[in-house]
């Protein structure tokens, strides 16, 4: 059986505190509430711009020891480069302070702009530049330019493999020659749930995880998981963990849906 780890898209949201977050919690602790109720969050600060080694150091030390960050990838790289000349960008954003997760590192969160059409040989291209472990991604961080001088983080306290996840929003990646090339690279394809924003792919590679991220089932980033859309989402969790691991992250956040949609999905699998 492969491993069920839950949680939401971020954790900093100002409607949720006093919701949520008891009133009068303390706004840095606010990650240290989260990760005693949940098992994950995805960090989507790296998306932005590039963190610093103190705060991915300052996240490790407020999260339980079984706790594990997944780390959404620079737009820069999705968005503006469109993966294209991605190498000294990819060396940037490992030399940023991933690396000092340590055990917590989760998998990495690439997500394509709804413009981007398939291109396989440029993703293929990409893949081939990705690191396959943190030794590898150490030595590809060296490689940062100068605008990490003096903020780099380039080093590993263990060999770990590395784990990749690909969010993609155009039809024209509905195909089986996508699903052939993700599973040569061992990346996962996001099962995303957008209230019928993007097209929904749910073809799984052979990659040893799956990636889901709900935004919402009827209104985009708003509405919440009724008790039978999360019996949905329960019964394909558990057919896939049979034999990998599932990360599940909730980013229906407007009106504070996502933890309690997070933690009532969690009682279910644990029934």
């Amino acid at each position: 059986m492969g491993d069920v780890r839950i949680g939401t898209s971020g954790w900093v949201y100002p409607p949720w505190r006093g919701v949520f977050y008891p009133p009068g919690l303390a706004q840095r602790r606010e990650l240290e509430y989260l990760s005693g109720k949940l098992r994950s969050v995805e960090l989507n600060g790296s998306f932005y711009s590039l963190q610093r080694p103190s705060s991915y150091r300052s996240w490790a030390a407020q999260t339980p020891d079984d706790f594990v960050f997944s780390v959404k990838g620079p737009r820069f790289i999705t968005h503006m480069k469109k993966l294209r000349d991605a190498d000294t960008l990819l060396a940037n954003f490992f030399a940023s302070g991933v690396l000092a997760l340590g055990a917590k590192l989760g998998p990495v969160l690439w997500q394509l702009p709804p413009t981007f059409r398939y291109d396989p040989d440029v993703l293929a291209a990409f893949f081939d530049a990705l690191p396959r472990d943190t030794e590898a991604a150490a030595a590809l961080a060296a490689g940062h330019d100068e605008r990490l001088d003096g903020r780099a983080f380039t080093s590993t306290d263990a060999r770990r493999p590395l784990r990749y996840a690909l969010e993609v929003r155009h039809a024209s990646f509905q195909v089986d020659e996508f699903t052939e090339l993700l599973t040569a690279h061992d990346v996962a394809c996001v099962v995303a749930d957008s209230a019928g924003t993007w097209p929904y792919f749910e073809r799984p590679s052979a990659a040893d995880h799956v990636y889901v991220r709900l935004h919402g089932d009827a209104e985009l980033y708003t509405s919440g998981y009724t008790d039978t859309a999360l019996d949905g989402w329960a019964e394909k969790i558990s057919a896939w963990h049979a034999d990998r691991d599932v990360y599940v992250y909730f980013d229906n956040d407007v009106k504070v849906r996502a933890p309690a949609d997070a933690m009532s999905l969690t009682t279910k699998l644990a029934g």
